[in-house]
Parts: C-alpha cells; structure tokens; sequence
C-alpha cells in the first residue's frame, strides 16, 4: 500500500506521527464505452461553451455560481491559500461511547501507521481507546477538505473513519408509516424465534460477491472463444413475487418450517420440519478449537452501534 497523507494525531500534549493508508478497495469490474456498430472506444471533449474550442485538463479552474447568478472562478493558487490546506494534523476533539455513533454517518476508513521511529505514543493511544472502549472525534483534513471523523481501533491498529456532517444525512418522514396498527403479541414472538433460528454471529468471508463472479466467468468464457462477443445465455426466470401478507402468522409460520428445513438439513438432525431448530451452539465450538500461538493482540468482537432515532 502507499501512503495518501502524512502527519500527527494531536491528543493533548501527545503528538503521534502517523501515515494514512486507504482501508478499502473496489473490485467492481469496469467497462469502457465503445461504438455498438465497429466497438471503437467512445471519448469525451472538454469544449468551451464560450469560444466552442476544446480546453485541456490543466486550463481548467473551478467556479462558483450564487442563487443570485453571481460566479467566482477560483484557481489552484486560490484554494492553496486557505487554511485547510496546510492542516498536517489529526486534533482530537473529545472522546465519546463508541455505541454512540449512528453507523449512518460512517463514509469512508483509513488505516494509521505510526510515522516514527519510537512509536510508543501510538501504541498508547491505541490501548488506551481499546481498554476504555470509546472513540476519538477528530478533524481530518485531505485533499482541501476538512472532515469529521472518528477515531478507533481495529485488531490493535488505529483506524479513522471520516463521517457526514449531520445536514448531509437526511430526515426520513414517510407518511405510508402514519396510523400504521401496532403488531400483535403473536406476530412479534414469531418474528423473533424466526430471528433467532437465523442467528448467528458474524462472518464476513463466508458471504461473495455472486455477481461479480459470475460477471467474470462470462467475461473469461469469451475470452477464450476468441470471439471476442458473449455467447447467448439464457434468459433468468422472473423472481417470484408474492402478494403483499396479510395474514402475517401464517407467513411467519411458513418461514419458521423453511428455516426449520434448512436448520436439518445443515446440521443433520433428525429433528421435524415444523418444530423449532435449536440455535446453533456457537461459543462453546469456538472455545474447543487450539488457539495458534502467535504474538498478535487477541481480535476484540465487533460491537454495532446502536442505531439512534431521528439520524
């Protein structure tokens, strides 16, 4: 990886130098744009609306338009004169209950390197949150953009996630959910068996990405038919739509016998397909399995922020 930005965390009187790497990556596959007729690839033309001429990437500067029609043209030298600019620095605002958080506002993360060569200070501040289990809001400023951010710790390193302002979250008011009838009794104690039967706890590697993988086969398919054009496939059948429920029991009755099927057949019980599955017994399997002997930090379980209302 390669570092985007370098500078310091300031926690108080501490000052601990640290690189910033992107945490995240896009595996989307990309398509270019080309002719249908002979497949030539399409491009684009900066043209000046003003003299009809064509403008290079480096003779192109900013503006800005007001509601009233009035436009500022702002240059590179303009933008470089401002104070966020010259910001090297991660100020730590105050610490708060990592629960706290809406995950709404979470946009994008970014790994923390310690930047010096005795880097007692980060390793310091790293402990330190993880023992008290709160999360540093902080400024956060890149590419002439200052950011809120918090600050927290994953798997012994420090990890910075930029979040939205609270005007950039929108209110969420849907009139379809006014005098909308409470759930019976018998609807929610359904609801939540048929919840617990799905239990289970997290793990990221078991889910994959079906499309792009299968995007991949058919791209690599006609690849090696050196044909250049994708083979005819068959047309997918329309998924399935049931009516809106009414009868929400029934619904959930038949949801509990699937998962009940499902819970058999995985885990090779003789139990019925319309009795409860037992939730899986998941600690006591992973306390059996040896631990292997390395001198990594102990990965502490991933804690969801309780969702607020009126984020």
């Amino acid at each position: 990886m390669r570092a985007i930005w370098k500078g310091s965390i300031a926690f108080g009187l501490v000052n601990v130098p640290v690189k910033v790497y992107t945490a995240t990556e896009d595996h989307d596959i990309r398509f270019h744009q080309v002719h249908a007729k002979d497949g030539g690839r399409i491009k684009y033309d900066r043209v000046c609306t003003v003299c009809g001429k064509s403008v290079q990437y480096a003779d192109i500067d900013k503006a800005y338009e007001s509601p009233e029609g009035d436009k500022i043209i702002l240059t590179d030298a303009d933008f470089a004169k401002l104070p966020a600019a010259e910001k090297h620095e991660i100020p730590v605002l105050q610490f708060v209950p990592s629960e706290q958080i809406d995950p709404i506002f979470f946009d994008k993360s970014y790994y923390l390197e310690p930047d010096s060569n005795t880097p007692k200070a980060y390793v310091l501040l790293a402990t330190t949150l993880e023992r008290i289990d709160r999360t540093a809001l902080v400024h956060f400023t890149l590419r002439q953009k200052t950011r809120l951010a918090a600050l927290r710790v994953r798997e012994g390193m420090l990890v910075l996630q930029t979040l939205l302002w609270p005007d950039e979250v929108r209110a969420a008011e849907f009139e379809s959910l006014d005098g909308v009838a409470e759930p019976k009794p018998q609807e929610i104690k359904m609801a939540e068996t048929l919840v617990e039967t799905m239990s289970d706890d997290f793990d990221p590697g078991q889910y994959t990405d079906e499309y792009q993988i299968e995007l991949k086969r058919v791209l690599d398919d006609a690849i090696a038919s050196g044909t250049g054009k994708v083979a005819d496939l068959p047309e997918s059948a329309p998924a399935e739509m049931d009516a809106e429920v009414v009868d929400l029991v029934a619904a959930l009755q038949r949801s509990l016998e699937a998962s009940g099927r499902r819970a058999v057949s995985s885990h090779g019980s003789g139990e019925s397909a319309g009795k409860k599955a037992a939730p899986a017994k998941k600690t006591a399997a992973k306390k059996a399995a040896p631990k292997k002997a390395t001198d990594e930090p102990a990965k502490k379980p991933v804690k969801k922020a309780a969702a607020r209302k009126g984020a």
